[in-house]
């Protein structure tokens, strides 16, 4: 007779248990390491204690976009920060593509690399700004020139720097680094282990869609992913046009070691969204 038993780790958070059958393979290790923002917990009244609890009980690594002060409250259950946020590397209306950012981006962006070294986060995030007018090479050179100004020091402390890739179509209207193609011929100018793009995959849909081919022809540009349902970034589930368990898998494929981050808003109940959002990017 076979025997079942129930794990209740995912009841504090109101979600059914697992079953595991005894006797029966183990489903594989996970190959990709999830994160969150706390978007994904909208819909509920959770401070951000409730919702570290709920991540780590739901599988979670950690947590992108969290300020530095909120750390400790991650570190208490066992979450790493996996994405220092701005305004250490700017603003969508105001980054690096503007020269007259650069000293004072390059002192800040310094600040939040060591903040990041000291804490095990593995990444910092920047943006390259609005055009507001500016030829997409001229935009590109001073992108590549803060960079290089300042990859040494992110290449000594081991933290990664994050150029992040959005829409211009319907979220940011004016954002520079809107297309893989511009983001990735910048990562090959500044040419460092420790600059990358942040391929946010709602944002990279909208643009341009054939977005496991983009991912495969790009990764070695690559070091994080955020994840977000088209249209209308809600949950990564069948109620939206992208197979996410499909790119998933791709991802995985590919041997990416980074972490893949949830940046969602759900429609439903956030910790049931959450779950399956996990299950997903389980491959």
């Amino acid at each position: 007779m076979t025997r079942r038993t129930f794990l209740p780790s995912l009841a504090t958070c109101g979600l059914a248990g697992s079953v595991v059958i005894e006797g029966q393979p183990k489903p594989a290790r996970a190959r990709l390491k999830q994160s969150v923002t706390k978007g994904v917990f909208r819909g509920r009244q959770m401070s951000l204690d409730d919702m570290c609890r709920a991540a780590a009980q739901a599988g979670i690594f950690g947590f992108d976009l969290i300020e530095p002060r909120d750390w400790p409250i991650l570190k208490k259950y066992g979450l790493v920060p996996t994405m220092v946020p701005g305004p250490y590397g700017g603003t969508i209306p105001d980054g690096i593509n503007n020269r007259e950012n650069h000293a004072r981006l390059q002192t800040s962006i310094r600040e939040g690399i060591e903040l990041a070294a000291a804490a095990g986060c593995p990444n910092v995030i920047t943006l390259s700004g609005s055009r507001r007018g500016m030829p997409d090479q001229e935009g590109a050179d001073n992108c590549v020139a803060f960079l290089n100004s300042v990859k040494a020091h992110a290449e000594d402390k081991g933290v990664t720097i994050c150029l992040e890739l959005l829409n211009s179509k319907v979220n940011h209207p004016d954002y520079m680094c809107d297309h893989t193609a511009w983001g990735a011929a910048v990562m090959k100018r500044v040419n460092s282990p420790r600059v990358k793009l942040l391929y946010d995959i709602y944002h990279m849909q909208i643009m341009e869609g054939d977005v496991v081919r983009t991912i495969r022809d790009n990764i070695q540009y690559i070091a994080h992913f955020h994840t977000g349902g088209n249209p209308g970034r809600h949950e990564i589930d069948q109620t939206q046009e992208l197979n996410y368990h499909f790119v998933a898998q791709a991802i995985a494929d590919l041997g990416f070691t980074g972490v893949v981050a949830h940046e969602y808003t759900p429609l439903r109940d956030p910790l049931a969204s959450l779950a399956q959002a996990v299950d997903i990017f389980t491959v």
